[in-house]
C-alpha cells in the first residue's frame, strides 16, 4: 500500500506539473509579452509554505537617513575683493603675501603717477576760478535785478557759474575715486602719491603686481577674501534633489581627515540642474575652521527626512544587474517582478520613490530573494 500511495502521488505530480506547463504556455502565448512571462514566478501553495514566503502592502510613513554628496568649499562675491586702481598708475610699496591677514582701511599698497599731480593741481585751480566767479554771479545778479545790467551778461555769468560748479564736483569725485579727500586737498598736500587702502577685514586670497609695475586701470593688484561667510558649495543630482530642503543639517569631511567633521546647514538651493542633470546647494558652517580654503574639496553627509513616504521592508527588495525589484503577488501562486526606484533607507525600511503607482499592490515583504533565485533558476531551464 506504502508503495502505491508513492506511486499515486507522482504520478499526480507529473500530471498537475504538465497541465500547469500548459496552462503556463498558453497563458504567455494569449494575454502575456514574452518579455514580462520571464519575470513570472509559479509556486505551489507547498513551496510557498516551504519558502515561508510573506505578503503585504506599502506602507505610508516618515523615514529619515543620509545622502553623500561632494563639494568645495567656496566664498559668495560679495566676499571676495578684487583691488584694483581706477586711474592707474606704478606700484610704489606693497608688503602683502598670499594667506597675510589685512584689516578694513589698513594701507597695504602705495601708486606714483603724474596724472595724480595733474588731477590735485585741476581741483585746485577749478576750485579758485569757482570762488571768483561765484561773487562775479552774486555782483551780475544783483546789478540785473536793478535793470543795470543786460540779462544777456548775467546769464553768460550763471551759466560760466555753473560750469565750473559742476566741473569742481567731477574733480572731487575723481579724487576720491584714488583714495584722495577733496577737502584735505591744498596748495602744500599736492602728492605724486596715493594709498590704497583694505577695504574689508580678510586674508589675502592674490597678488597679481610687484614693485615698479604698471597698473592700467582696472587692472587687478590683489584680491582679498572674508573668511566670515565662507561657506560650503555641494552637488546634488536630480534624482535627489527633492531630499534636499533649507535648515537640513550637513556633515562636511576631507577626504584625507573623514573622521573630522565640520557641521554646517543648507541655506539656499538652486532653482535650475546644470548640464549633467545636477543642481548647487550651499551651507553655511556652524563655525567656520581657518583650515578650510576656498577651493578644498569636501566630502558630506546630508540628514534627510521624507514624511508619508511609500516605504517597504528592506527584506522585499532585490537587486539583479544594477537595478532593484519587489515581487507583486498576481493570484495564488504568480509573482511579477517588478522594477522599482528606491530612496533613503532607515531601520530595516526603505523608501519607494514610485511607490505611489504600486501603492494597491500586494508586495511580497519576506523571503523575496527566494523567489528572485526560482526566477534566475527558470531563466537557465
Amino acid at each position: 500500500m506504502k508503495t502505491s500511495h508513492k506511486i499515486a502521488i507522482i504520478l499526480s505530480s507529473i500530471v498537475f506539473i504538465t497541465i500547469a506547463g500548459c496552462k503556463n504556455k498558453k497563458n504567455t502565448a494569449e494575454d502575456t509579452p514574452a518579455a514580462t512571462a520571464e519575470n513570472i514566478v509559479q509556486l505551489t501553495a507547498e513551496q510557498i509554505k516551504y519558502a515561508d514566503i510573506t505578503v503585504g502592502s506599502m506602507q505610508q510613513q516618515d523615514i529619515s537617513g543620509m545622502l553623500t554628496v561632494n563639494g568645495k568649499i567656496d566664498v559668495p562675491p560679495q566676499n571676495t575683493v578684487s583691488i584694483s586702481v581706477a586711474l592707474g598708475g606704478y606700484l610704489k610699496n606693497t608688503q602683502l603675501l598670499t594667506g597675510m591677514h589685512v584689516s578694513k582701511g589698513q594701507v597695504i599698497a602705495t601708486m606714483e603717477d603724474p596724472q595724480y599731480i595733474e588731477l590735485q593741481e585741476n581741483y585746485l585751480t577749478t576750485k579758485a576760478k569757482l570762488k571768483v566767479t561765484e561773487l562775479e554771479y552774486q555782483r551780475q545778479k544783483e546789478l540785473n535785478q536793478n535793470k543795470v545790467s543786460s540779462d544777456k551778461i548775467f546769464q553768460q555769468t550763471e551759466a560760466e557759474y555753473t560750469a565750473l560748479q559742476i566741473q569742481l564736483k567731477a574733480l572731487s569725485e575723481k579724487l576720491l575715486l584714488i583714495g584722495i579727500n577733496p577737502a584735505q586737498v591744498t596748495i602744500g598736500t599736492i602728492s605724486k602719491s596715493i594709498s590704497v587702502k583694505a577695504p574689508i577685514n580678510g586674508y589675502v586670497s592674490a597678488v597679481h603686481a610687484n614693485i615698479g609695475k604698471y597698473a592700467a586701470p582696472g587692472d587687478v593688484l590683489f584680491e582679498l577674501i572674508d573668511p566670515s561667510d565662507i561657506h560650503l558649495s555641494l552637488t546634488v543630482f536630480e534624482k535627489d534633489i527633492d531630499r534636499v530642503k533649507i535648515g537640513q543639517k550637513v556633515m562636511a569631511y576631507t577626504n584625507n581627515h573623514p573622521e573630522k567633521k565640520y557641521t554646517s546647514r543648507i541655506i539656499l538651493t538652486a532653482r535650475n540642474l546644470g548640464d549633467n542633470r545636477d543642481a548647487e546647494i550651499h551651507c553655511h558652517f556652524d563655525k567656520y575652521d581657518p583650515v578650510l580654503m576656498p577651493g578644498m574639496y569636501m566630502n558630506a553627509d546630508i540628514e534627510t527626512t521624507h514624511s508619508n513616504a511609500y516605504t517597504l521592508p528592506d527584506d522585499a527588495i532585490v537587486r539583479l544587474e544594477n537595478k532593484q525589484f519587489i515581487f507583486i503577488q498576481q493570484k495564488d501562486g504568480q509573482y511579477v517582478m517588478t522594477e522599482v526606484q528606491t530612496g533613503i533607507s532607515d531601520n530595516g525600511i526603505t523608501e519607494i520613490l514610485n511607490g505611489d503607482s504600486l501603492k494597491d499592490a500586494t508586495v511580497v515583504t519576506h523571503n523575496a530573494y527566494t523567489l528572485l533565485m526560482k526566477l534566475k533558476n527558470k531563466s537557465e531551464e
